[in-house]
């Protein structure tokens, strides 16, 4: 049990952040990780088509015989969470709640800005987990539907990507907002632009927190995987795995051999 993989899923490329900083802190584990890039982005898409695509890919994975599964995708977390934990019989984490903790002990001025798709932002599924832990923060939240397919097209940098981050950032800026949550996997591509927009405004990924929560679960469950070797990393993407590759690889500064294409329909 303890040397089967962790199973990553996110609608397309963002989930590579949370793979990444996973394999940075428990480089021995063995990963998995499901792009369901046919049918990005998620965070335009109904609550019940959310729900779909996000079981589709938790079944896929689970048949590879996961130990947990990390749903890398904020849209997928706000929208269909609690139905995966019914679901599966093996641990299953998002990425609210982390951001969430993180923005908590990140903040100074209580108030708290969250950029996400227009999915995640309906949800309001991160100021009811901030309010529930402290209902004094005040929650800024603006949705950003065209940042997932600048990083998906790997315009991360440049006059396009500063002009959109402009367009939606601008009221946030002027908020009084100390943090801000980059409140989708696909954001933290954007960081750099994102930053140097916001100033001296505090940015949380979530990333850090998802794969510290993974560390801890794991100890707890007693799944951590005490082989000496690194973990072996196998990619399925559910349409042509090219240009996933080619920004992947920019992103996580390493060649990625093991992708295969895939067709979750076929795969029920």
């Amino acid at each position: 049990m303890q040397e089967k993989p962790i199973g990553i899923f996110d609608s397309g490329i963002g989930g590579l952040t949370v793979l990444k900083e996973i394999a940075k802190l428990l480089p021995n584990e063995n990963l998995i990780y499901l792009g369901d890039t046919a049918r990005v982005p998620y965070g335009i898409r109904s609550a019940e088509t959310v729900i779909k695509y996000s079981l589709e890919c938790a079944f896929f994975l689970f048949r590879k015989e996961i130990k947990m599964l990390v749903v890398a995708c904020n849209t997928s977390s706000s929208l269909s969470l609690e139905i995966l934990k019914k679901k599966l019989p093996i641990p299953v984490i998002g990425v609210i709640e982390p951001g969430v903790k993180a923005a908590l002990k990140v903040t100074k001025n209580g108030k708290i800005g969250i950029i996400g798709t227009e999915a995640t932002i309906q949800s309001e599924a991160y100021p009811k987990k901030i309010k529930s832990i402290n209902p004094d923060i005040e929650v800024v939240s603006k949705a950003c539907p065209l940042f997932v397919p600048l990083v998906e097209e790997g315009i991360l940098e440049g006059k396009i990507a500063e002009l959109v981050v402009e367009r939606y950032l601008k009221e946030l800026k002027n908020s009084g907002i100390d943090t801000l949550v980059l409140g989708c996997t696909h954001y933290p591509l954007l960081k750099k632009t994102i930053q140097q927009y916001m100033g001296g405004i505090k940015l949380v990924d979530s990333a850090q927190e998802i794969a510290q929560e993974v560390k801890d679960l794991l100890f707890l469950q007693k799944l951590i995987n005490k082989n000496s070797k690194v973990g072996a990393k196998t990619f399925y993407v559910t349409d042509s795995p090219e240009r996933f590759k080619k920004i992947g690889e920019i992103f996580l500064n390493y060649e990625i051999k093991n992708i295969f294409n895939v067709s979750l329909e076929e795969e029920k």
